[in-house]
Parts: structure tokens; sequence; C-alpha cells
């Protein structure tokens, strides 16, 4: 890769400066795949980011966006932050805003795990649903979803996360990047990732740079909706990826390839990761080591290919992938 120095963000702050749960994000496990890899395939290895307190990495943004608006004033303690979500994202934010003495409104749709909900009001969130079309994950329903966060968000003391737009974002995923550097000894070939904003793959990318790692990057995609390959979107069930057919971070001069892998395949992936390997994940990372393992093969052995395990499967118990 060329220049990589102009692909770099600032770094995220340290998680472990906070009390509470806030200071048990970061430092999650790097493990490697055994019995689900073939003979004479390149080791993968995967970060399991289930390991945060809300159980995803979208802890690592919230904190990062939260405490940097703090610092700036664009939040005050009181205020209330609201976002559109899937859900992860959501919870995350309300761990947040709740340990830093703010609120946390979400607008959520049934098109998404029950349980995400659950887990929102858990920490304290205010849940507002946005119908979907039969449950299916659109960009119109995005849209819709949008549009209502932003209107709510306009009343003085109401601050609009833009976990789709805002700078301190893509910072809060580098730690990701470093950790994986600092586990393997900055050896590693490639990193494989899905795609929803971008954040946490460019941000991940930013962290293995800046450690003096330089991988191939590959990012992949349901071939219910293959926007970055086709450019035409459709209806899917993997939470949480393939919703933008632009997405706001992706730099797609950093990827060497795109991969699409159907969801059926990435649920099944799933399933078998939570039997044979024990990592439990949603479907995004069925996607992921679906991909990995792909290149594995592909590579051979003597090499590594690493991705991420976005969140717990915990979160999909009442879904598509584990009834």
């Amino acid at each position: 890769m060329s220049d990589s120095g102009t692909r770099v963000s600032d770094a995220g702050g340290a998680p472990g400066s906070f009390g509470g749960g806030l200071a048990a994000i970061g430092h999650t496990p790097l493990v490697r795949l055994g019995a689900l890899v073939p003979e004479g395939a390149a080791e993968v290895w995967v970060k399991l980011e289930g390991g945060n307190p809300t159980g995803s990495y979208k802890d690592r943004m919230a904190i990062s966006l939260l405490t940097r608006a703090l610092e700036r004033g664009d939040v005050r303690p009181g205020d209330t932050v609201v976002e559109y979500t899937g859900g992860s994202t959501g919870t995350a934010l309300a761990l947040v805003a709740g340990v830093l003495g703010l609120e946390f409104t979400a607008v959520f749709s049934d098109a998404f795990s029950d349980s995400k909900r659950q887990a929102m009001e858990a920490f304290g969130a205010t849940v507002l649903i946005e119908p979907s079309d039969g449950g299916m994950i659109t960009t119109e329903l995005a849209e819709r979803m949008k549009q209502r966060a932003r209107a709510l968000a306009e009343p003085p003391g109401h601050f609009y996360a833009d976990q789709f737009g805002s700078p301190d974002v893509r910072p809060g995923y580098a730690p990701i990047g470093g950790e994986i550097a600092e586990a393997l000894a900055g050896d590693l070939d490639v990193f494989c990732a899905a795609v929803g904003t971008g954040g946490a793959l460019m941000g991940s990318l930013d962290g293995l740079l800046r450690a003096g790692v330089d991988p191939e990057v590959v990012t992949v995609e349901p071939a219910e909706s293959p926007l970055l390959t086709t450019g035409v979107g459709g209806a899917h069930h993997v939470e949480g990826v393939a919703v933008f057919p632009d997405p706001p971070f992706l730099d797609r001069s950093v990827l060497a390839d795109v991969r699409v892998v159907s969801q059926d395949r990435a649920f099944e992936m799933c399933r078998r990761l939570a039997r044979v390997e024990g990592v439990f994940g949603g479907g995004s990372t069925g996607l992921n080591v679906c991909a990995a393992i792909d290149l594995a093969v592909e590579l051979g052995a003597g090499h590594r290919v690493v991705t991420i395990s976005a969140d717990t499967g915990l979160k999909y118990l009442g879904g598509d992938i584990y009834t």
C-alpha cells in the first residue's frame, strides 16, 4: 500500500482511564481457529470483540465519540444524545452516556433483534421503534430512521451522535489494530472484515499502520445486498452491514478485494463456530470468518489472516441465526 500516512487518524482515548464499566472497554482476546480451517491453509485469527462490556466493538466508538464531544462542549451533562441504530451502537451509547451523566434516545426498528432493544433499555435508553417491511433491513428503512433521529436531536439540550459521519468514530477503533499488531508481533498478511459505515475497518487499519503493520485489506458483503461489488442493494438479515451504497468512512483505495458471501452460508458458519470453535458471534462474524477461511485456503500455509467477531451471539438469540 502506498502513502499509508494519508490514511491514519488520531488514536482513540484510553478507556482504562475511566471508571465503572468503561474501564473494561478494549483489550479483547485474539484467538486462532482450529478445526474449521482446512489443513494446509493459512492461519485464521479472530478478534473477539464480544468481550467488551455491552458485547460489541461499538463500545470503543461510543466512548471516543461522547468523551470528545464533552471535551469540546458539544454536549453537556444532563443533555440527551440521539442516534438511529440497529442496536449494538445504541447499547454502547446507552452504556457510555449513563456513566457520563447523559440521557440517550435510540431510534430502532423491528427489523433488528428484540434482545438489542432490551439491552438498550437495560442501560437506561429510551427506545423508539420505526416499523420495517416484514422485518427486512433496507436502505429505505435506514433513511426513515435517520430522518426521525435528526428531527429528535434538533431541540436545545439534544445532541445527534452521528455514528455515520462524526470524525470521532474512526479513532475509536484504532486500538483494535494496535492490539492485533501487539498480539501477533506484527506478523499478519491479510486483514478482513465486513463494513457498515466502514469505521471499524478503517480505524483498525489506522492502528495497524501506526504499529508498522501494512496488511492487504479485504472486505466482505452479503450476496443479498452486494452494494460494493455491483452498486445494487437488497433486503437481507445480516445486521450492521450492507446498508450504505457508499459507506461514509470507507476508503475503497485501500481494498485489495471485496468478497461476497450468502447470508445462509454466513449464518451456518455462526452455528459451526459456536459448536466447533466456541466462538459465539452474530451474522457479520459469519461473513467475516467465511471470507477469512476462503482467503486462508488461497494463501496457503505460512501466512496469517485476521478478522473480527464484532459482537456476541447473545444479541441474536431471538433472530434468524440460532433459531
